[in-house]
Parts: structure tokens; C-alpha cells; sequence
């Protein structure tokens, strides 16, 4: 998958507050689906769904030990939305330098 794929994904993944919350759970370590789906008003298919989605997207595994499955937390996906963040972020704010620079020039020269 390309990187804009990948960017894609993840940003769609993280565009629903509830895989949102199901994230920064997993954050805290391993869970299974039912503990995920556990303080959330939504139906166990449902949390299927979404644990899905973020599956798709790279945000997620989950494993298999013995009846146990639990989801883990990928880093990666977040890692590189981050850089493109920051990356997006160094270019916005040297474009808004050179148009405060530009402003100012422009006060300097009416005053």
C-alpha cells in the first residue's frame, strides 16, 4: 500500500470517536474484544465493525492464544500520520512567516 493509501486508511480509521476510544484503550495494553466493547452502548457486532476498520487500516491486530483474542495496538500507522502531520505542519508555518514578512514590509512601506 502506498503511503497516501495508507494515510488514507488511517485517517478514516480515526475520523469515528469510538475507534478513537478503542485506540487510546489499546494504548494501555492488550484487550479482547469483549473488554474493548465493554463500556461503549453499541452492539458486539458492531464493535466488530470497527475493530475491522481499524484492522484494515494497520492500527490493530489480533491474535489467537488458546480462547483468548486479543487486539494490540500497531504504532506504526500513528507514527507515520504524525510525520505527515508534522511535515504539513513546517510547511504552513513557514508559509505564514513569509506572509507575516510580507505584511509587514508592506505596513513598513505605507508608514
Amino acid at each position: 500500500m502506498q503511503q497516501s493509501d495508507t494515510l488514507s486508511a488511517t485517517f478514516a480509521a480515526l475520523a469515528d470517536p469510538t475507534r478513537r476510544a478503542i485506540l487510546a484503550r489499546l494504548a494501555t495494553g492488550e484487550a479482547s474484544v469483549g473488554e474493548l466493547a465493554e463500556p461503549f452502548d453499541i452492539t458486539p457486532p458492531a464493535v466488530t465493525k470497527h475493530l475491522k476498520v481499524l484492522e484494515k487500516a494497520g492500527l490493530i491486530t489480533r491474535g489467537r492464544r488458546a480462547q483468548w483474542r486479543p487486539c494490540r495496538l500497531e504504532e506504526a500507522p500513528l507514527k507515520t500520520a504524525s510525520c505527515w502531520i508534522e511535515e504539513q505542519r513546517k510547511v504552513w508555518e513557514s508559509r505564514l512567516d513569509r506572509l507575516e514578512d510580507y505584511l509587514s514590509d508592506m505596513q513598513k512601506e505605507k508608514g
